[in-house]
C-alpha cells in the first residue's frame, strides 16, 4: 500500500510541476504567438482586370496557364511550428462554398515599400465550374500550408496570410 500512495504523490507533484511549459520559451510552439485578424484593404488596378488584351504575341510560344484561383472567403486561423530544418505555415480558412480545391499560399510580390522583416501571403483556392451550394462551415473549411527553411526565415518577425475579408498576422516572439 506505501509503495503505490508514493508513486502516485511522485507522479501528482511531478504533473504539477509541469504547468509552466506551456509558457516557457523553450516550448517549441511558443517561437510564434497567436494570430491576430484584421480586415482587407480592396483596391482594384483597371489595368489588370481586362483580359482581353494581349500581353505578347508569339507563333511558337505556349500561352501561360490560366490561374482560376481567387483568394478564400475568411482565414480563421493561422499557426507557424518550427521543425528541424525551418516552420511549416499552417493556415484554415472557410471557403464561400463547398467544393474549393487546389488550396495554397502564394507568396506576395516584394515592392519597395514593403517591410523586408514580413512575409506576406495570399490563401488562394479553385472553386469547380459548376454551381455548388454553400453548405455549412465544417464542410467550407480548408486548410492550407506552406514549408519554409531557416534561410527563408532569417530575418523575418512577422508572417502575414490574405483572404478575401481579413488578414490574419502572427509574429516572432523576440
Amino acid at each position: 500500500m506505501r509503495k503505490p500512495l508514493m508513486m502516485l504523490l511522485t507522479t501528482s507533484l511531478f504533473l504539477a510541476g509541469c504547468g509552466g511549459w506551456s509558457n516557457s520559451r523553450v516550448n517549441p510552439g511558443n517561437w510564434f504567438g497567436k494570430s491576430r485578424s484584421s480586415a482587407v484593404e480592396t483596391v482594384v488596378d483597371p489595368a489588370s482586370v481586362n483580359p482581353l488584351i494581349p500581353t505578347k504575341s508569339s507563333i511558337i510560344a505556349k500561352p501561360e496557364p490560366v490561374d482560376y484561383s481567387v483568394p478564400i472567403t475568411n482565414i480563421t486561423e493561422l499557426r507557424v511550428e518550427k521543425n528541424s530544418t525551418g516552420a511549416t505555415i499552417f493556415a484554415t480558412g472557410v471557403a464561400g462554398r463547398q467544393g474549393a480545391y487546389a488550396a495554397r499560399l502564394v507568396l506576395d510580390p516584394v515592392g519597395e515599400d514593403s517591410p523586408t522583416d514580413t512575409l506576406s501571403y495570399t490563401f488562394r483556392v479553385t472553386y469547380p465550374d459548376n454551381a455548388t451550394p454553400a453548405g455549412p462551415e465544417r464542410t467550407r473549411t480548408i486548410i492550407g500550408a506552406k514549408s519554409l527553411t531557416n534561410q527563408e526565415l532569417r530575418g523575418i518577425r512577422l508572417i502575414r496570410v490574405k483572404g478575401g475579408q481579413n488578414i490574419r498576422e502572427t509574429r516572432r516572439r523576440q
